[in-house]
């Protein structure tokens, strides 16, 4: 037989044999990633919880529906549950915590795929500033039920006007009236530029720290005449004792008019007062006239009691 013909017919044989051979595999080949109709190992990481399944399913969502794996309206799924199964394939759940926020005088209750507090807060829209302070810390991990209150911390300078109170001086006129002032030269307030750093806590100030200060309108000293002539009428002669009534420079007289004033000198040391009378007493022997202690404290120790005085009426 011709060489050339004896070639040509080992290749034809050859062909004819491998074909059904080669198509044998492919069905083979096509079978084996048909993943419809195969058990699958189907690992998952449930919110840090690890384990595996075997399914025959073919979508996650029935995946979750035959192992009875619920998900909440928060929680979240990775790949998503439309998504189709095969072997070895990995399934992350992150499971929504409950928040309850205080925060700008608000509650809010909200949800968190986040581990930490900080993380919980963007997730519910609330921005924290450099100074705000959380409790728990802003690291410290969330749980279902975490309670998260935000302290909100603000400083700021400001610079604003303050009134200089004037002083006053008083000169003493023996020719005019004891009740008699007049004001020879009136008192200007100043004012002074005051610079401020202040500090709040939720809007309220908690401190503030005086950072410099100027006087723009030196203030003018107000200038009194006080009259200093008293005009003394009938002098009387006995025991002082006080008592607490009004609280100011008032005493009671068994005698004198009600309205009326009285100078009385502690004989013992020659301190003197003017009072006026607006009540009546006192009622022992030898006692003219019972001081408020204010009154009293100006000529005597509260702890004298009783003492010798000279009570002499005032006409003017």
């Amino acid at each position: 037989m011709n060489p050339e013909k004896t070639f040509k017919l080992a290749i034809f044989i050859i062909i004819l044999v491998s074909v059904p051979v080669l198509m044998g595999f492919f069905r083979s080949s096509r079978q084996s990633v048909n993943f419809e109709n195969s058990s699958k190992l189907i690992k998952i990481d449930d919110n840090g919880l690890n384990y595996s399944l075997i399914t025959d399913a073919t979508a996650l969502d029935n995946f979750l529906k035959e192992n009875k794996i619920n998900l909440g309206d928060h929680d979240e799924i990775i790949p998503s549950k439309n998504s189709f199964l095969y072997p070895g394939m990995n399934i992350i759940i992150k499971r929504a915590a409950r928040v309850k926020i205080e925060v700008d005088g608000k509650k809010i209750e909200g949800y968190t795929l986040g581990k930490t507090v900080s993380e919980a807060l963007f997730d519910n829209e609330v921005t924290l500033t450099r100074l705000d302070k959380t409790d728990p810390d802003k690291n410290f991990p969330v749980a279902d039920n975490s309670k998260i209150i935000v302290t909100r911390i603000n400083e700021e300078e400001v610079t604003q006007e303050e009134p200089i109170d004037f002083k006053t001086t008083v000169k003493n006129d023996s020719k005019m009236g004891w009740r008699e002032k007049k004001v020879e030269t009136p008192g200007e307030k100043g004012i002074k530029e005051v610079s401020y750093k202040i500090t709040y806590k939720n809007g309220k100030e908690i401190s503030r720290i005086l950072l410099d200060k100027k006087v723009t309108k030196e203030p003018v000293t107000q200038v009194e005449t006080q009259g200093t002539y008293v005009k003394l009428g009938k002098t009387h002669k006995g025991q002082g004792t006080w008592y607490a009534f009004k609280g100011g420079l008032f005493a009671a007289s068994p005698w004198l008019p009600i309205g009326s004033y009285a100078k009385v000198t502690n004989t013992g040391n020659g301190k003197s007062v003017i009072v006026q009378i607006n009540d009546r007493g006192p009622f022992g022997p030898g006692r003219i006239i019972d001081l408020d202690k204010v009154a009293f404290q100006k000529i005597a120790s509260i702890g004298a009691g009783v003492i010798g005085v000279k009570v002499e009426e005032v006409l003017n």
